[in-house]
């Protein structure tokens, strides 16, 4: 059968139980799908972007769930691989005085994640392979993964995009920087917080000194999130552009919205944007996706980001 996939993610799609209000308070969980790298493919997918998610998913009665949610999503699934593990989890809970965000990942599926799930011949067909440094934090067998696949992918001239996504509530800091040390030089792409990459993971708060940082090891796209500056700083063969939240205004839950952003970006640099045209596209899917509750939920489908880019 031939391969209909432009981007491939590595990633770990996990069971998400909300509540409407306080935890202690609430009596139903309401059941949904989520993660880093599930967001981000499911935001190429909504924009039409053919994308493959490769994972491990438990067999514990949530299995046919969470591959069913990926394939009502236009998302390719036929690498999925189930196994015995119990599938990872997170509990929230948003009020207006508050959040709670429970996470349940010790011994899951996707920690079996190895160099067995994908091929050279399946990277050598796409257009761009995608992971984070989550996905590598979850085990020795994942890590190897995401760097064989980057290897893989730039000595066959496919692009590759990465971000660390640092959170120190699962993640140590000093791994989170070495995971991505033995990759940088298989890396195409990065996207970066400014405060909670940067900053905790190299010590570094200026945005020339970032951007001169990854250029110097070999990375051409730099895409750093500033908070403080409230939009994206775009870097690609020496000149940085600076791209504004869009329509903050009307934003009303920015949950995962740096992950759907990513997802805007890599569906329009794989589809003949600049780098920088690609960070104004991308500000308004994220952007769009903020004006609606829930992270996977509200990201827009196509038709409406073409209305306001």
């Amino acid at each position: 059968m031939e391969q209909k996939v432009d981007i491939a993610v590595i990633g770990e799609c996990l069971i998400e139980l909300s509540a409407n209000g306080t935890l202690a308070e609430s009596s139903t969980l309401n059941k949904y799908f989520g993660g880093d790298t599930v967001t981000t493919a499911v935001a190429i997918a909504r924009l039409g972007g053919k994308v493959s998610y490769i994972t491990k998913v438990g067999n514990d009665g949530f299995s046919e769930f969470i591959i069913s949610s990926l394939q009502k999503e236009n998302i390719d699934t036929s690498l999925i691989k189930t196994n015995e593990e119990q599938n990872g989890m997170y509990i929230l809970s948003k009020t207006p005085d508050n959040k709670e965000l429970l996470y349940y990942k010790r011994k899951t599926a996707a920690t079996k994640l190895s160099i067995e799930d994908i091929s050279e011949d399946y990277i050598k067909n796409l257009k761009l392979v995608y992971s984070t440094g989550v996905i590598q934090s979850l085990s020795a067998g994942a890590r190897e993964l995401v760097r064989y696949a980057f290897k893989t992918a730039k000595e066959n001239d496919v692009l590759t995009a990465y971000d660390p996504n640092y959170t120190s509530c699962f993640m140590n800091s000093t791994d989170t920087k070495e995971c991505f040390e033995e990759i940088v030089d298989y890396t195409d792409i990065i996207f970066l917080s400014l405060k909670n990459d940067a900053s905790k993971l190299y010590e570094v708060d200026s945005i020339d000194k970032v951007m001169k940082y990854f250029w110097d090891k070999g990375v051409k796209i730099v895409v750093i999130k500033s908070h403080i500056d409230n939009g994206y700083y775009t870097g690609y063969k020496g000149d940085i552009s600076f791209t504004e939240f869009y329509n903050t205004c009307k934003a009303i839950d920015t949950t995962a919205s740096g992950d759907v952003f990513n997802g805007g970006f890599l569906y329009a640099v794989t589809n003949g944007y600049t780098p920088q045209d690609a960070a104004k596209f991308a500000a308004v899917v994220s952007g769009l996706q903020t004006q609606n509750y829930g992270a996977i939920q509200s990201i827009p489908y196509r038709d409406k980001v073409l209305e306001n880019v």
